[in-house]
């Protein structure tokens, strides 16, 4: 194995130990390392792969796998999603049957109720890395804020504002 190849199994193992609340809390991670440390792509690239990921249907982990085709390939996938569903699913399986043990135990509850304002923070953060990273013009980002004020004050479906912002993109908006 090369040494990109153990790189992004080395990356996406501990990002999937970090996920807590699911892929989207680290994705500010995720960033840091293909575009920071390892220089693999830029914010941009990032940014665009992340959207791909996100309106394509499946798991929000998609991400994991294009980050790794874009580096390495069909192995670079390959390794990206065994990384991210690899470690976690390992420790889940690992730790069920004590977890469904103490279910009504007030410890467990504490715990859970602590982790809820951890994974938002961790979604807002990535949500904020990824919004500054395409947004790269004033009317990009004011592009990103009337969608957030959208998707909050109504519960139109996210895909019509996907298709909303893609023809702002075409009627040269962005």
């Amino acid at each position: 194995m090369n040494a990109t190849l153990l790189a992004l199994a080395g990356i996406f193992s501990e990002l999937s130990l970090l996920a807590i609340g699911g892929g989207n809390t680290v994705v500010a991670e995720m960033h840091r390392q293909v575009v920071d440390v390892h220089g693999w792509m830029s914010s941009a690239d990032f940014a665009a792969l992340f959207a791909l990921a996100q309106a394509a249907p499946g798991p929000n982990l998609m991400i994991c796998a294009l980050i790794g085709w874009r580096v390495a390939g069909l192995s670079g996938a390959m390794v990206s999603m065994a990384g991210i569903v690899g470690p976690s699913s390992l420790l889940a399986g690992l730790t069920w049957t004590v977890w469904e043990r103490f279910r009504e135990a007030r410890w467990r509850t504490r715990i859970q109720r602590g982790l809820v304002p951890v994974t938002v923070g961790l979604i807002c953060a990535s949500a904020l890395l990824v919004a500054l990273s395409a947004d790269t013009r004033w009317t990009l980002a004011a592009i990103t804020v009337a969608v957030i004020a959208v998707a909050l004050a109504t519960k139109l479906h996210p895909l019509w504002l996907l298709a909303a912002g893609a023809l702002a993109g075409v009627a040269g908006l962005g």
